[in-house]
């Protein structure tokens, strides 16, 4: 009896674990926008000097894309 007790015991611990997980605060993701840089110039090799000019243009950042590396700049989306 105290076997089956102890056992069920367990089982139930692993149940509601498994149900708890999936229970959480639901997040929000924001989406990322993104434009092609009107203001970078040449080759984009390095992701710091997309980002550089693409906060000028009022954006959070940049990165290189593409077989031809032009400059993107991205923002949170509403």
């Amino acid at each position: 009896m105290a076997r089956s007790m102890r056992l069920f015991s367990i089982l139930f611990v692993v149940l509601f674990l498994l149900t708890a997980t999936g229970m959480g605060p639901k997040v929000a993701e924001a989406r990322t926008c993104e434009s092609q840089s009107h203001r970078f110039k040449g080759i984009c090799v390095r992701k710091s000097n997309c980002a550089a000019v693409c906060q000028t243009e009022g954006f959070h950042g940049g990165h290189c894309r593409g077989f031809r590396r032009r400059c993107f700049c991205t923002k949170h989306c509403a």
